[in-house]
């Protein structure tokens, strides 16, 4: 991360802050008035150092994965499961106390501090797992996860307690932001490390803590297990900027903590910029796959005003009419939290929003190139959810009618 951080100083777009800054509310709203990186150097009661708006761009992951923007999604539908994971030793670790770090409470209606970055590797039996859980902190060595039911971690932990066993878990804080978004994705079992390793260039480094947990380098690492034993979690601010409920969910206890030298404590902002990149920019290869089965389709964009998540900007280089409902379709099949989708040309910017407003303006007539489709499994997030967790989705097919192009060609200077 600290790599990263350097790159893009370099780039002009690090604001490093040296006044005194609180870890409660002050470093999250300032992170909200901004895309920049910021870098707090004196951060919370203990003057920590901190950083918030790692990859709050499309520009920043690009960054990160040396490509042009233009290109990344198209990369990123390239990139294999295949890097090497390389074995670098053992990891040793003192007791934990999560009161050292600048752990932070974002909103005023949240329920307490909360780890927002923190990757949770786990490992039980010959499967590991990686992803982000929001955990609350319940004490100097005490967590309660997030954990949706059915998703891989709350998987082996349901397997685990099966066999009165407790899940091991290693939780990294301040990694690569290639790390984090190969722990955000959508990748087949066991395969996030490897998936990491390719985006980074062929392999990773990683380390083993004493309950038998690989985890990669980090500026911070927490060492512990998820039992049976669960407390109230919540309220929370999620991708919507609205507050989930509060649930049960299960409690990490932690044994140990490593630290490096004067650690940079990495948080993301609830519902911000870099929670919306974390967790669309993920599905916006998987959705370029899928599309380019049915059609030719040169970029996806999972838009901003769209929580990052629930709207899709598709462009295609259209071949014959109904290809735009094919895409439509494809993109629901491959995200099935996607609430509306807007199909444009290669003359429609997708990531600028009064340019695809455009298109829907001079290239859609309602009665042809709408799609409603109701009774269809949508996102939990969703504050319009019918409350059986079912949905109504919406398809805009907003290209030009083929034979009739000339009528939609755009004044250029060049």
């Amino acid at each position: 991360m600290r790599e990263f951080i350097d790159t893009m100083r370099n780039l002009g777009l690090v604001q490093d802050i040296d006044d005194p800054v609180s870890s409660e509310y002050e470093g999250p709203q300032l992170s909200a008035q901004t895309t920049d990186l910021l870098f707090f150097h004196n951060f919370g009661r203990n003057r920590n150092r901190a950083v918030m708006n790692v990859t709050t761009t499309r520009q920043a992951l690009a960054t990160a994965l040396s490509v042009p923007v233009d290109t990344m999604v198209p990369r990123l539908s390239q990139i294999p499961y295949t890097g090497s994971v390389i074995d670098e030793g053992d990891l040793a670790t003192h007791p934990a106390d999560l009161d050292t770090i600048p752990i932070m409470k974002h909103y005023h209606s949240d329920a307490g501090l909360y780890l927002t970055s923190a990757i949770v590797f786990s490992r039980y039996g010959e499967v590991e797992n990686a992803s982000i859980h929001r955990m609350l902190q319940l004490g100097k060595d005490r967590l309660v996860a997030r954990l949706v039911e059915g998703r891989h971690t709350h998987s082996l932990l349901t397997k685990a307690l099966a066999n009165n066993e407790e899940l091991p878990v290693g939780i990294t804080i301040g990694t690569h932001p290639l790390v984090t978004f190969a722990c955000c994705s959508r990748v087949p079992g066991s395969m996030e490390l490897p998936f990491a390793a390719s985006l980074l260039g062929g392999e990773i480094g990683t380390r083993t803590l004493s309950n038998g947990v690989r985890v990669p380098d980090a500026e911070i690492v927490l060492e512990g297990y998820i039992g049976s034993g669960m407390e109230d979690e919540g309220p929370f601010v999620d991708i919507t900027g609205t507050y989930d409920p509060v649930r049960r969910q299960p409690v990490i206890r932690l044994t140990g903590m490593f630290t490096r030298p004067d650690p940079i404590y990495h948080g993301i902002l609830p519902g911000g910029d870099e929670h919306k990149i974390l967790m669309g920019t993920p599905y916006e290869p998987l959705i370029y796959r899928s599309v380019g089965q049915v059609t030719g389709v040169t970029d996806v964009v999972l838009s901003r005003g769209g929580c990052g998540y629930l709207h899709a900007i598709i462009q295609i280089a259209k071949r014959t009419d109904g290809d735009g409902k094919n895409a439509i379709m494809a993109a629901f099949a491959a995200h099935t939290s996607l609430k509306h989708v807007v199909v444009v040309d290669t003359d429609i910017n997708p990531s600028d929003p009064v340019d695809v407003e455009y298109a829907i303006a001079t290239r859609v007539r309602a009665d042809k190139d709408l799609m409603v489709i109701p009774g269809v499994r949508g996102s939990s997030l969703d504050p319009m959810r019918i409350s059986d967790g079912m949905n109504v989705k919406m398809g805009i097919d907003a290209t030009m009618e083929c034979g009739r192009e000339n009528e939609c060609i755009r004044a250029r200077w060049d």
